[in-house]
């Protein structure tokens, strides 16, 4: 893969990338496929920035670095055409259109007396998210398993995350870090070969990030520091997925500091899922519910410094990324865990609906999703039919 350079005189113009690659922050629903689609069909169809092997080699470095991977493809693509600069401009333009909609939406849904409809609209949305989560844990499984380095270490990697994600949320990071502690040393003992130029000192600072999650409880309720450690786990930690951050903030969110009630919660899921931009803007809603729209900015602040770093810091390596035994090896064990992870946080999300109409919902969600109708359709019908259901007389969530 190519070095990325400084900008020259061939180079896009800075407001060029803001443009471009804010269209597709603004238009980019569906998550990581869509921005890819709409990145290659930029970058590599339309304006030939980037060449085709070089971006393909770029989707799968992104995808061994822990965060949102379709973020650090856009902050990637952007340094590629303008350096530096261009990373930081062309992520910002990414992210930003997004982050606007998602905040006056959760000014909308969590103002203290939301009109009646956007309660039953917010149900009915939160009740399909469940099944969006088992969507997104399934579209996972073949690439994953094609990959497996071992059937039984895969499926018991997925177990682990799933349990985990079910039952004892805040502890998932040290889960997700464990599995892929294991196959790396696995890995290790197979091959005795320990000095990777990237792989090791990448990883090694991974577990530092995770390893405060058991101390985090420590930090006061409602404070700006516990929305930030909140906010660095899920942009740090987020392997094989955006939705394997749910567990992790639902744990904090709801459970742990109390700033929203289970209802919020689903409806903060389900708002980002309807956004364009990334599934960790989700973490937007959250710091909305701890400090309005000022708490907001600066939890997605937090959550996306962590792609910039490793996109600005580790650009140059992502060709010896790609290859590098210890961060696949690392993957191989993190990978399918993250995978049941956003599989068992289905369960939570399920548990926290509270009438029967909801899980009629739920139902419906599960097969318009198995019938391919998208996500974003799929939780726009579920919210017409909270409507419908609590305007027909039947009672709004507890």
């Amino acid at each position: 893969m190519s070095t990325p350079a400084p900008a020259h005189s061939g180079a896009p113009s800075l407001g060029t990338v803001i443009r471009e690659w804010g269209r597709i922050g603004c238009i980019g629903f569906g998550g990581p496929p869509a921005h890819i689609r709409l990145l290659r069909q930029l970058c590599v169809e339309r304006r030939k920035w980037i060449g085709a092997t070089d971006f393909e080699d770029a989707i799968a470095a992104c995808n061994l670095l822990p965060g949102p991977a379709s973020t650090q493809l856009a902050i990637y693509c952007a340094s590629r055409v303008r350096g530096w600069l261009g990373a930081l401009a062309g992520g910002a333009a990414f992210i930003v259109p997004g982050l606007i909609v998602i905040l006056a939406l959760a000014a909308l849904f969590l103002e203290s007396s939301p009109p009646r409809w956007v309660l039953a609209s917010g149900a009915g949305a939160g009740a399909a998210v469940a099944a969006v989560a088992l969507q997104a844990g399934v579209s996972l499984v073949p690439a994953s398993w094609q990959r497996r380095r071992s059937g039984l270490r895969w499926v018991l990697y997925a177990a682990a995350g799933a349990l985990a994600a079910a039952t004892i949320g805040p502890w998932l990071v040290v889960v997700l870090l464990a599995c892929g502690a294991l196959e790396l040393g696995i890995e290790a003992a197979e091959t005795l070969n320990r000095d990777s130029a990237l792989g090791i000192p990448l990883l090694a600072a991974v577990p530092f990030l995770g390893t405060p999650t058991v101390a985090a409880g420590g930090i006061a309720v409602g404070s700006l520091a516990a929305l930030c450690w909140v906010a660095l786990k899920v942009g740090a930690l987020s392997y094989g997925g955006g939705f394997v951050i749910i567990p992790l903030m639902q744990a904090d969110a709801v459970s742990g500091y109390h700033w929203m009630s289970d209802a919020q919660f689903l409806n903060a899921v389900a708002l980002g899922q309807i956004t364009p931009g990334p599934v960790v803007q989700t973490v937007a809603v959250v710091g909305y519910a701890v400090a309005g729209i000022p708490g907001g900015i600066l939890a997605s602040l937090v959550a996306f410094s962590p792609s910039f770093a490793f996109v600005l810091i580790g650009a140059e390596r992502f060709d010896r990324l790609r290859g590098n035994a210890a961060a696949r090896a690392f993957l191989d064990g993190a990978g399918p865990a993250a995978i049941g992870a956003i599989l068992g946080s289905a369960i939570p999300l399920a548990m926290a609906l509270t009438q029967g109409w909801q899980f009629a919902i739920l139902a419906v969600g599960v097969v318009l999703l198995l019938a391919r109708r998208g996500v974003v359709t799929t939780l726009l019908a579920a919210a017409g039919a909270g409507v419908v259901c609590v305007f027909a007389g039947l009672p709004l969530p507890r």
